[in-house]
């Protein structure tokens, strides 16, 4: 199966950098999609930025756009999240998930990181 180890994270200041890692492993023909999810405490995971596995399209929620960047070494297999101008309330677990279907639905990625504390102080 896909496995997925997430590096990366840790404590930033308002406006500062992290940047999170997503190595993936194991059978990847099947993958379409890789994700950056995010559950803050208290709240409902959510889904912040997207990138096609084989086109390297991407897609970004509105809170992060233009602050985070989501990208892909294929020759290293994995997937990047570098973010930047971080806020106090980007404070979260941060989870890359796969998923072989095009998708926004958290249901339908059926392979997950370990998750990625990341916190930032004002």
């Amino acid at each position: 199966q896909v496995l997925l180890v997430e590096s990366g994270g840790g404590l930033a200041q308002a406006g500062g950098s992290l940047k999170l890692s997503c190595a993936v492993s194991g059978p990847t023909l099947n993958i379409y999609r890789v994700a950056w999810f995010r559950q803050a405490a208290g709240k409902e995971r959510e889904l912040i930025a997207t990138i096609n596995w084989t086109t390297g399209s991407t897609y970004y929620v509105d809170s992060v756009k233009g602050r985070f960047t989501i990208s892909f070494r294929s020759a290293e297999r994995t997937v990047y999240l570098q973010m930047d101008s971080l806020k106090p309330e980007d404070t979260a677990i941060y989870y890359c998930a796969s998923s072989p279907i095009a998708t926004m639905n958290p249901g339908s990625y059926n392979f997950w990181g370990q998750g990625s504390q990341v916190t930032v102080s004002s």
